[in-house]
């Protein structure tokens, strides 16, 4: 009996501490595009001169993304992608040296 306790206890152990590489990627791409969005309207809203200079420097690196209404959309799509691809990745290093 302690030994069926023992190795159902290490089944559950090493099911629980892995991640799920897709719903990590997923997760961590949704939190960073809504936040650019999120702060993209908000400073298109905001309005002024020159809205939002220091987050349109991120069209040195996402071709296309301005702070406009436009851009808001472009960024989304961007740090979608990124955040998708850097959580998965994350996860499958977690998973690899979790074993």
């Amino acid at each position: 009996m302690a030994q069926t306790d023992v190795l159902e206890d290490e089944l559950v152990r090493r099911a629980a501490i892995r991640l799920s590489a897709v719903t990590t990627g997923v997760g961590v791409g949704l939190v960073g595009g809504l936040g650019l969005f999120v702060a993209t309207i908000w400073l298109v809203i905001k309005g002024g001169p020159t809205p939002g200079a220091h987050l349109g420097l991120l069209s040195q690196f996402l071709p296309g993304y301005s702070v406009t209404l436009g851009g808001a959309a472009i960024g989304l799509i961007y740090a979608v992608l990124i955040g998708y691809c850097t959580g998965f990745l994350v996860a499958k290093i977690y998973n690899a040296l979790a074993r």
